[in-house]
């Protein structure tokens, strides 16, 4: 018996199916996604331009899949924009990638995005957080200030910026292209992305000319380049590196919607708050279930099977889109006790698949759990009073795969 029938008397027959255009699933995607995990541990989701996508409801079989190799990440998961031809090179991340091909680059990637790298650079984050908490109340118009826009959405970029030891006069354009990056596909996005890429090549360009001055992540990735900086003279190739900071711009702007959440969720939980504030050292285990109980991510990004695999006693055919219900496996009450009450209290346990699982996991999720834990901690020691100036429930965009806001307004 394996993990994919071992919860279940009988085999599934008859899937719950879930259309993504549903307008209760686009007010609220936990309730409903909740009831098909609890119908049964595979589901249907009907996806406009996707077709039918085959789904993981719980814990245990959303992280098994994540973890399985039949499963494959493809170009063909994302939606890639147009872009000019001398971009093409730089497009396919390891994201795209799997086997051997994706093990040796995120081997050579790796010790840049450690927990003790992200550690390290604790204090430029704080640097870059504390420079945004200044200019807030000059953003402040009706004695309100949009967190979203003029903190939560350029904090992401200023750290790539730091990482990338992009040049001062340089980052407001980057801030601009993380904007856009962060609003998802479109025009805008296809158009920063020429310009994203040439700066990038002139950073990696600073980085291998001088690959301590900023003492980065970058500076890291310049030096797997260098004779002595991998093992058996591996190392990454120009191409490599410059679209390792491609991938770090797409994949870096989950902060934002990350803190946004998490904000306005303690905001609205005064007992949290306050057990938050009353004690600094819980902020690491509290932005854990921040991930778990309002991450951006809703949804895994669709795999593809590389063969026909029976699940639950159900046949997932060759090539057919497999995805894992985020939203469902970290509120699954088989692993998380009281799983929609927000607990910054909560004991360890079953990790959360908010920044996914297996080969996949987020290669930068330490770096997002320290910005997250220095935003929110300075935030809320700098404005004691800081309080929702709108009900949540209107700022929420209507977004089946990402949990995000529009805005968020408060006052300070």
């Amino acid at each position: 018996m394996n993990i994919w029938d071992e919860h279940l008397e009988l085999p599934v027959i008859s899937l719950p199916e879930v259309d993504l255009t549903d307008p209760e699933v686009l007010r609220d995607p936990f309730t409903v996604y909740g009831r098909a995990r609890e119908a049964a541990p595979l589901a249907r989701l009907l996806i406009p331009g996707l077709g039918p996508v085959w789904a993981l409801t719980r814990h245990d079989g959303a992280r098994a899949m994540l973890g399985d190799a039949r499963f494959a990440l493809t170009a063909d998961s994302f939606m890639r924009p147009p872009v000019p031809d001398d971009c093409l090179p730089y497009m396919r991340t390891m994201s795209e990638m799997s086997g051997p091909e994706h093990a040796r680059l995120r081997k050579l990637a790796a010790p840049a995005f450690t927990p003790r790298r992200a550690a390290e650079f604790r204090p430029r984050i704080d640097a870059i957080v504390g420079a945004l908490l200044d200019d807030l109340p000059a953003h402040a118009e009706g004695g309100q200030v949009d967190l979203l826009r003029h903190f939560a959405r350029p904090l992401p970029m200023d750290v790539i910026c730091t990482l990338a030891g992009i040049p001062e006069q340089d980052r407001p354009r980057w801030r601009e292209w993380g904007a856009t990056v962060a609003a998802g596909a479109g025009g805008d996005f296809a158009r920063a992305i020429p310009g994203i890429i040439a700066g990038a090549k002139a950073a990696v360009a600073a980085a291998r000319a001088e690959p301590d001055a900023s003492g980065g992540v970058l500076a890291d990735l310049a030096r797997a380049q260098g004779e002595d900086g991998a093992e058996d003279g591996d190392r990454l190739s120009d191409t490599e590196i410059v679209t390792m900071v491609w991938h770090l711009v797409l994949a870096g702007q989950t902060p934002t919607n990350l803190i946004a959440n998490a904000v306005a969720a303690l905001l609205s939980h005064p007992g949290q708050l306050t057990a938050v504030r009353a004690d600094p050292a819980l902020m690491p285990a509290a932005v854990e279930e921040l991930i778990r109980w309002c991450g951006p991510a809703l949804l895994a990004i669709p795999r593809h099977a590389r063969q026909d695999v029976e699940l639950y006693g159900a046949t997932v055919p060759e090539g057919a889109k497999v995805t894992a219900l985020i939203a469902a496996a970290n509120r699954d009450p088989r692993v998380f006790a009281d799983p929609d009450r927000l607990d910054v209290t909560r004991a360890p346990g079953a990790g959360h698949l908010g920044f996914a699982h297996g080969p996949h996991f987020c290669l930068g999720a330490s770096l997002a759990r320290v910005q997250t834990q220095a935003a929110i901690t300075a935030l809320l020691r700098r404005f004691p009073g800081l309080a929702l100036a709108a009900p949540i429930d209107e700022l929420r965009a209507p977004d089946p795969g990402t949990r995000r806001l529009t805005a968020l307004p408060v006052t300070l």
